[in-house]
């Protein structure tokens, strides 16, 4: 099958999912997961229409960005970020998936400033508690948001939380899962008071269904466009 038909038949899913969830399916970004693959299979990608691309390591990804400056893409960094290439995302980058720290929000911030710009993050969490996975703990959400609010930092945006569900996970996981970090992101909004506060990045190319069904508006698609790494 090739890339085009790959993703049409991810758009396909997405559209049925939104449909059984009463859901419209343009709330939905396709956000296509380029790491490991060529600029080329990038731009066939969105020869057919995608415009959302992640990448997880900075090495690799700005070297393919700068190539493809032409092209009206988004990027998004879900990787885990070392602090001290923090300066590389803006510019690069116009979403963060993974922030989990102040000292890397104010260093994204000073950043994004010196390139007046601003760079729109979504915070991690680790709602399974995988000591695998990157991510604040679920407890630590409220102290997190009130440190990096009270800092005031120009640079950044905070626009909602993004998790990784449980690898293999059974439907009831899975929703239950997402479900936990849509009650997360609600609880915070309203604490906060932060209209903008309203992306939920969850779901991937095995259980992007049972993320819609719970609110998600970001799903993050690799071997389901591209293929197996």
């Amino acid at each position: 099958m090739d890339l085009q038909s790959k993703l049409q038949r991810v758009r396909a899913r997405i559209a049925s999912a939104a449909q059984t969830a009463g859901r419209d399916p343009a709330d939905i970004r396709l956000v296509a997961v380029s790491k490991t693959h060529s600029a080329g299979a990038i731009r066939q990608a969105y020869a057919a229409g995608q415009v959302d691309f992640a990448e997880n390591r900075i090495q690799e990804a700005v070297p393919k960005i700068d190539s493809l400056r032409e092209l009206a893409m988004t990027w998004h960094f879900i990787g885990h970020l070392q602090r001290n290439k923090a300066r590389l995302v803006p510019g690069h980058f116009q979403w963060l998936h993974t922030l989990d720290n102040l000292d890397l929000a104010r260093r994204l911030s000073r950043a994004a400033v010196a390139m007046q710009t601003k760079l729109n993050c979504l915070i991690q969490v680790n709602v399974i508690q995988d000591a695998a996975k990157s991510g604040i703990a679920a407890g630590s959400l409220s102290r997190l948001m009130e440190e990096v609010v009270a800092a005031r930092l120009e640079g950044i945006r905070l626009r909602g939380l993004m998790t990784i569900g449980p690898r293999g996970g059974s439907e009831t996981d899975l929703r239950t899962c997402f479900a936990t970090l849509r009650s997360m992101q609600t609880d915070a909004r309203s604490q906060f008071g932060m209209d903008e506060f309203d992306q939920l990045s969850m779901g991937m190319t095995a259980d992007l269904e049972a993320a819609i069904l719970e609110g998600a508006t970001m799903v993050r698609i690799g071997s389901g466009i591209f293929g197996a790494r």
